[in-house]
């Protein structure tokens, strides 16, 4: 007869103990990860613990160790699959070093993200890995690293915040792009984003509180300047921010007198609105106006036509924020590092000359 301990009785640490044989303080060591035991012990607790299938106690756990085992990760959007992709790189590399990932979505609000951050403190996390949604309102991050907690900003920098930090090379892409588009004789090149401003409109790059977004937009006004194009502030278009949205402006300004020669669009998501629209009016994709879209999402590539991208290294930008803050709570790193990973510039065809 099965004289086991039903599934419904916890299995302690005593138990795993006096099945191994050893004393209680001896198997918490070996359970909890810490203090000095030989192998021979070691191997005794382990096979003890297989045995009863214990599962160990999370909060007793940190109470001792001064660890949770997880990480707080906050990102804008994850159905954005921008952010899905950099979740993946950051969960692969915790999972590696032993952390689990709480993810908490802030749909770009900041009082959202505040109260993200509040719920993740309170769980005790080890570290946090954020994307603020607003780059010059971050005090509540300031608030966690006076707390102690480790933090890793993630494809958005802040200047106010002296922490590790992983973005990509927004503004060099948006240039690249941008000159490419005048040399095939564009003027009318529209910069579309799901950024917003108080009131839906640009004049500045200071209206601008998400930090790759102003870099890009940086870098295109920049290089207009250069090829001697004005004012082109007022092709630059703001809340994208839903496909109803990003479907309403597109069709508006393919419709207008001026109507755009190229459009740049901030992510996928708004490509595959601008692209849609396109069809709707029944314009051609490049001979009346060209696409280019940062994020090489699957769809881009299967279109007629194909769809010009920025690819930009989202898995290792995961991946890295997760590397640096795994680095922190081992002790490593004393000053803030700011890591830029390089984009590609991947031609398709639905890039052509200016009609």
């Amino acid at each position: 007869m099965d004289k086991s301990r039903p599934k419904s009785v916890s299995v302690t640490v005593a138990d795993v103990a006096l099945k191994a044989g050893v004393s209680k303080a001896t198997a918490a060591r070996v359970l909890g990860g810490y203090g000095t035991v030989s192998d021979r012990v070691r191997e005794a607790v382990t096979a003890a613990a297989r045995l009863l299938d214990y599962r160990p106690n999370e909060l007793a756990r940190s109470m001792t160790t001064g660890r949770s085992g997880t990480i707080g990760v906050v990102v804008g959007d994850i159905e954005n699959p921008f952010f899905s992709l950099a979740v993946r790189g950051i969960s692969d590399v915790a999972r590696r070093a032993g952390f689990t990932v709480i993810l908490i979505n802030s749909g770009e609000d900041v009082d959202l993200e505040r109260a993200a951050i509040r719920t993740l403190l309170a769980k005790r996390v080890d570290g946090l890995i954020v994307s603020p949604a607003k780059d010059h309102d971050v005090e509540h991050l300031h608030e966690a690293i006076r707390s102690g907690l480790p933090l890793v900003l993630l494809d958005r920098g802040s200047d106010t915040l002296d922490v590790d930090t992983v973005i990509a090379d927004d503004r060099h892409a948006a240039e690249n792009i941008t000159r490419r588009l005048i040399a095939l004789g564009h003027r009318r090149i529209v910069y579309l984003t799901a950024c917003d401003t108080p009131d839906h409109s640009f004049r500045a790059v200071e209206d601008i509180n998400t930090g790759s977004v102003r870099r890009r937009i940086e870098g295109y006004l920049g290089v207009c300047l250069e090829a001697s194009l004005t004012g082109m502030e007022k092709w630059v278009h703001v809340g994208a921010v839903t496909p109803e949205k990003t479907h309403r402006i597109v069709s508006e300004m393919l419709q207008s007198a001026q109507r755009p020669t190229a459009i740049i669009a901030s992510d996928s998501i708004i490509a595959l609105e601008v692209f849609k629209v396109h069809r709707q009016l029944g314009l051609s994709i490049p001979e009346d106006v060209s696409l280019i879209s940062f994020d090489d999402a699957d769809w881009t590539s299967v279109t007629t036509p194909p769809v010009t991208v920025v690819r930009q290294p989202v898995y290792d930008l995961g991946a890295k924020a997760a590397e640096l803050l795994v680095d922190r709570l081992n002790g490593k790193g004393r000053t803030a590092r700011k890591i830029v990973l390089e984009t590609e510039y991947v031609e398709r065809a639905s890039m052509g000359r200016a009609p």
